[in-house]
């Protein structure tokens, strides 16, 4: 593993129900708790990502926004 305060490399292994463990660098970094709900993206070319709900709205009315206030111009 390698870690530095703003980024960190970590490998999980896939459990037999699909599940894998976030590592406590991420969740230290994310301030993720037990219990906090996680969006799971995916890209076919360029991967998956988690990121916290709170956060993806928040990025998503960031830009709706963006897309209304070009909308209206």
């Amino acid at each position: 593993m390698e870690s530095k305060e703003d980024r960190f490399i970590v490998s999980v292994k896939v459990g037999p129900k699909g599940q894998i463990t976030v590592p406590i660098e991420a969740r230290r970094m994310f301030d993720i708790k037990e219990g906090d709900t996680l969006m799971v993206m995916g890209d076919i070319n360029k991967g998956i990502a988690l990121i916290k709900d709170d956060m993806f709205y928040k990025l998503m009315g960031g830009i709706t926004n963006y897309e209304n206030s070009n909308q209206n111009k």
